[in-house]
């Protein structure tokens, strides 16, 4: 499956269902299924929140420019040269272990799953 890594506590906002909206400095055509995983970067903030960790799939249904009104949704501020990529359906999975990468990625979905 198509995987991306995301900051916490940014990871856990997706996969909560309260950030609707991922912002990136590129563009993708990809649309479809994509599981959200955390790095391996502690958060200061929320250091109990996981890391290295698949949290939840998401359907990638849209990229477009971020706009302000987009600050609510994606958790941030709005950015010179960021991309809204437009999440929807969150499925939560059982927390494993992912190596992450830049950028897309592929990973394996354990059998329990």
């Amino acid at each position: 499956m198509k995987a991306i890594s995301v900051h916490q506590p940014f990871a856990s906002l997706i996969a909560s269902g309260e950030k609707t909206i991922e912002t990136r400095k590129w563009r993708t055509s990809y649309l479809g299924e994509l599981l959200i995983v955390s790095t391996q970067r502690k958060c200061e903030l929320y250091p109990d929140l996981p890391v290295g960790t698949a949290l939840c799939i998401v359907d990638l249904i849209g990229c477009r420019k971020m706009e302000k009104q987009d600050e609510e949704w994606a958790c941030c501020q709005y950015y010179k040269g960021a991309y809204a990529w437009i999440l929807t359906d969150v499925r939560r999975v059982a927390p494993f272990p992912v190596r992450g990468k830049q950028g897309f990625y592929e990973v394996e979905l354990p059998n329990f799953l």
